[in-house]
């Protein structure tokens, strides 16, 4: 067997209480939601309080409409982030049980149908208010890092989304999981972390890009332009991490071992890849489009 770190002895719950003869728990994963979206708001309402940073020194909302359009954000991302997960990876099981749907305290949420949710929620705001719906998309592009970050190191905690077998040094041994997609080993096996390559990648590297290209070189002041970046970030950066990610089981078979949603003679695409390329192909068309605008201002 090959060298690999244990998994850490880490509950993924922090503490459970017993309230009228029901079991409450607080899970990493519930506060890396809440802390996320609270760090998230509060660098929006940061560069929203900077005119400088913004065209003409006025920027795009207030701090109260901030504050007002986070309702409206949350609730995109859990129906956005369920009703995806629903769609995309798991449609059949559902519509056997439509119940479930609404037991999103089971788990089941999907990152690509929580930014369509966001999509929404902050398209239908900025119509009832009037504001210039790129430049707050420049603005929610950059509240988003955090709670990416966050959400794949509870993730970790939860040994779940984890990767596929390495020999790797850092490979991990994740708790509860045997050599089902091992085929030569009879114990447990190294994976590779997968979640801690996406916490890194889009979480902490595309948070510093933004923050730079924010503060130090006034993106805001090309609408599009931190979007653009985020999307493009966020999308090779998942597509990269796909190919060492254990893809959902559902898509898994004796004659598709890779788990590739689409695939043709043993080569295609895992669903994260597939949802991903949209969001690539806009981050690049905002990114030149901000800079096209900007060199015809100039």
């Amino acid at each position: 067997m090959h060298a690999m770190i244990p998994f850490p002895d880490i509950s993924p719950e922090i503490f459970s209480i017993s309230l009228f003869g029901m079991e409450l728990a607080l899970r990493w994963y519930a506060l890396a939601y809440i802390v996320g979206i609270i760090i998230g708001w509060r660098l929006v309402v940061m560069a929203v309080k900077s005119p400088r940073l913004w065209p003409n020194s006025t920027p795009v909302m207030t701090p109260a409409q901030i504050e007002d359009m986070l309702t409206w954000i949350i609730l995109g991302v859990l129906l956005g982030g369920r009703f995806g997960y629903v769609l995309f990876y798991q449609p059949g099981v559902y519509l056997e049980n439509p119940a479930s749907i609404l037991a999103i305290w089971q788990g089941g949420m999907a990152f690509h149908g929580g930014m369509l949710g966001v999509v929404v929620a902050a398209w239908l705001y900025t119509g009832r208010h009037k504001i210039d719906r790129l430049s707050a998309a420049d603005a929610i592009a950059l509240g988003v890092p955090p709670g990416l970050l966050l959400g794949r190191l509870a993730n970790f905690v939860n040994a779940e989304l984890w990767g596929r077998p390495t020999d790797l040094p850092w490979g991990v041994a994740f708790p509860g999981y045997t050599a089902q997609y091992c085929p030569d080993i009879t114990d447990i096996c190294a994976r590779h972390p997968s979640q801690l390559y996406e916490a890194a990648l889009e979480g902490l590297i595309l948070l510093a890009l933004l923050l730079w290209l924010a503060w130090r070189r006034d993106a805001f002041k090309r609408p599009g332009l931190i979007c653009g970046t985020f999307l493009a970030g966020y999308g090779l950066s998942r597509f990269m991490v796909e190919f060492v990610r254990q893809p959902d089981a559902q898509f898994i078979s004796q004659g598709n071992p890779l788990g590739l949603a689409w695939h043709v003679g043993g080569y295609g695409l895992t669903m994260g890849q597939i949802l991903s390329l949209p969001m690539i192909a806009l981050g690049v068309w905002l990114i030149l489009r901000a800079r096209k605008r900007a060199a015809i201002a100039t």
